[in-house]
């Protein structure tokens, strides 16, 4: 820890209710309330040096995340204060007695050589959470359960998730970002009828993929809900599989229901080349 030139790089894994931000990122010199802006004016505070973060996944406005990752580059003498004294993990509970009580830092170590908390992932996990019941959701459980207003049918829900697993070109999920690839491995998508006594009509998808675009998973979500309240037939999806850009019928859903619950990496040794193929830009075979 004693380093004397270089950087040091620090793992952070957290969580956030996602409700009064306005998204992960910070915007320019915005005064917006966002989860990296927060955390970042935390760590200038206690390293007493410029700090940015790097995320595994952008969170939308009022997304939530309960497994999100995230590392920073520091010079090895900003962990050398009295209160840190070189430990990243007092870091952790310096940066718990400043940051807001929506925000939640459960670890900071040093991250081994080649990790990148955004290029060196796996694969990302999402839960998406919501009630079809005329009553809403659970007064406990509002800000991360989303309303839909028809009942759906369970069963077509996950005929229209599956015929979208594998690799894909999802533009037609996708808002698109200049010169920016919309091809991705959809790994698992799942429906399940969670429902209790206490919260009837409620269900889960749970979506994993290498990496998601922006605003695909609520879409992902969306188009399903579509079909399961019957308003579209079960192929829907499949055909969306077709277009090359974003489809206005494709509906988004509401953000709140949408929490990023975990993200994998590989072991230590294979970090830098994941990392290295990530950033490779990915096309359809027949794309090529």
């Amino acid at each position: 820890m004693r380093e004397t030139s270089g950087l040091v790089r620090i793992r952070l894994d957290l969580a956030y209710d996602g409700t009064d931000f306005h998204g992960w990122a910070k915007q320019g010199n915005s005064d917006l309330r966002t989860v990296q802006r927060s955390i970042e004016e935390a760590l200038n505070l206690v390293l007493r040096v410029p700090a940015e973060l790097t995320v595994a996944g952008r969170t939308d406005a009022g997304v939530h995340a309960s497994g999100q990752v995230a590392h920073v580059d520091v010079p090895p003498e900003s962990l050398d204060t009295r209160s840190i004294d070189g430990d990243p993990a007092r870091l952790a509970r310096r940066l718990s007695r400043l940051l807001p009580p929506d925000i939640r830092i459960s670890s900071c170590e040093l991250a081994p050589a080649g990790f990148d908390a955004r290029f060196s992932a796996l694969r990302r996990h999402y839960v998406y959470r919501v009630t079809t019941h005329p009553s809403g959701a659970l007064p406990t459980r509002v800000r991360d359960t989303a309303v839909w207003p028809k009942t759906v049918h369970l069963a077509d829900m996950q005929e229209a998730a599956e015929v979208l697993l594998g690799l894909h070109d999802f533009a037609a999920f996708c808002k698109a970002k200049p010169h920016a690839t919309t091809v991705r491995e959809l790994q698992a998508f799942e429906w399940h009828d969670v429902s209790t006594a206490a919260e009837p009509q409620l269900y889960e998808a749970h979506v994993t993929a290498d990496a998601f675009c922006w605003s695909m998973v609520r879409s992902l979500v969306g188009s399903c809900l579509v079909v399961g309240e019957g308003r579209r037939h079960t192929g829907f999806t499949e055909a969306l599989l077709t277009e090359r850009s974003r489809s206005s019928r494709v509906p988004v859903a509401p953000a709140c229901g949408l929490s990023l619950v975990g993200v994998d990496y590989p072991e230590p040794a294979e970090l830098a080349a994941r990392a290295a193929e990530t950033r490779d830009r990915r096309v359809l075979p027949e794309q090529g």
